[in-house]
């Protein structure tokens, strides 16, 4: 048998643009590379320290997680803008990191020269005010823009625009109403006076408040955008919806838990709620910036069914472990008090359970959400069996034509068979 081919859709990497647009791009990374540099010496300055900042947790570990956050955006939107010029995301990628990024050295600053060392650096209230004008409120408004823009930098129709204005005015509003609110600035800087401050608190609260609602409300309409887009899909377009919603969904998760823990009162420290947040939002630009310039583009699929089965096992292992311990104790208490022996126990149990569980819970996430996978190896292990007792060649090639077109679904498939030279 000499071999067989089969041609399966695929994709290719993207081009690359313009040199202004590359230049452009590269010089937007720089800037933000730039204006991060102070924010990690701050940082470094301040560590260890205890402000009332930490309670918002924009400082230490929360600072630095956002400070990713931005570079993330930065980065990925630099390298779209730079090789899709024409696809909007990436620029809107790189004023959302810019936006984030700019808002962290003043917030720092502010915080060491009001908190941490007090007077030892001049202009800390107009640090306080600085920061209350960018940062992570207009860039909320604009991530909603960007998932309303994704994949290819247009709106799913002309419907949408609403949402996308949406964004837009919320992200605009929002400034607006922080940087002219009358009075003290919002906690942790509550201490400082607005200079900018006209007309009535009231009246620029309620702006502001207004800001975030029309931001929150686009970023909804985009969650529900991309929901229609992935039901419209198919093929390259699927998978790049793919990873972003994994990505969002991982968001979305981390932010309400951060809520509820926080509205329960299990907050905990606030550097660490918000690092993770901060965190999880990193994923966006990253899972994006993948989707967009296609690489590694099909592997959406290895990774949502790897974080499906080890979430699965070790949720399950976890609660394996704690009721051996549970029952060991329970079991032991009559010979000992202590429950070192228990414990010792229940790691051997979960240990020697990790193998046939993983092997199970992979059967069951592949049977349950990748019926195709599941079928395709029923279907080999199937023909693998019957290769064993077939003689006949014709009747192989047929069965294992079938058998490529089943399970690796080509757009074509030929089989070619090579003749034996006639011996001599």
């Amino acid at each position: 048998m000499g071999g067989m081919t089969a041609t399966v859709p695929g994709d290719r990497a993207a081009g690359g643009g313009p040199v202004t647009a590359r230049r452009l791009a590269g010089l937007a990374w720089a800037v933000c590379v730039v204006i991060a540099l102070p924010t990690l010496v701050l940082l470094a300055l301040g560590a260890g320290e205890s402000t009332p900042a930490d309670d918002f947790g924009l400082s230490g570990l929360g600072g630095l997680a956002f400070l990713v956050a931005g570079l993330a955006f930065a980065t990925t939107g630099a390298l779209v803008a730079s090789r899709l010029p024409s696809n909007p995301i990436g620029w809107v990628f790189c004023l959302i990191g810019f936006l984030i990024i700019a808002g962290n050295p003043p917030y720092q600053y502010a915080d060491y020269a009001l908190y941490i060392s007090p007077g030892s650096l001049p202009g800390a209230e107009t640090a306080a005010v600085l920061q209350n004008l960018v940062g992570l409120p207009p860039a909320f408004g604009l991530l909603g823009l960007s998932l309303l823009l994704f994949p290819d930098g247009r709106l799913l129709s002309r419907r949408w625009r609403p949402a996308a204005a949406a964004g837009l005015v919320g992200a605009a509003t929002l400034v607006v109403g922080l940087a002219l609110r009358p009075g003290p600035l919002d906690e942790p800087f509550e201490v400082v006076n607005n200079p900018l401050g006209v007309g009535s608190f009231d009246l620029m609260d309620s702006l502001s408040s207004l800001g975030w609602g029309l931001s929150s409300l686009s970023v909804a309409l985009a969650a529900a955008a991309m929901i229609v887009r992935l039901r419209r899909s198919r093929g390259q377009e699927r998978q790049q919806l793919k990873w972003i919603g994994l990505a969002g969904a991982v968001a979305a998760v981390v932010v309400v838990a951060n809520a509820v823990g926080f509205a329960l009162g299990l907050e905990g420290p606030g550097q660490l709620r918000i690092a993770a947040v901060g965190l999880a939002f990193s994923g966006l630009p990253a899972a994006a910036g993948v989707a967009i310039l296609r690489y590694r583009l099909y592997d959406i699929d290895v990774v949502i069914n790897r974080a499906l089965v080890y979430g699965a096992l070790t949720a399950t292992l976890l609660a394996s472990y704690l009721g051996l311990v549970l029952l060991l104790q329970l079991a032991l208490s009559p010979l000992t008090e202590q429950s070192d022996l228990a414990i010792a126990g229940s790691t051997l149990g979960v240990a020697a359970l990790f193998g046939p569980l993983r092997g199970r819970i992979q059967e069951l996430v592949d049977r349950r959400f990748y019926r195709r996978r599941y079928d395709a190896v029923r279907t080999l292990e199937g023909f693998n069996a019957r290769l064993r007792d077939e003689v006949d060649l014709d009747a192989l090639g047929s069965d294992l034509r079938g058998v490529v077109r089943e399970t690796m679904q080509p757009a074509h498939v030929s089989l070619w068979l090579r003749v034996p030279e006639p011996k001599r």
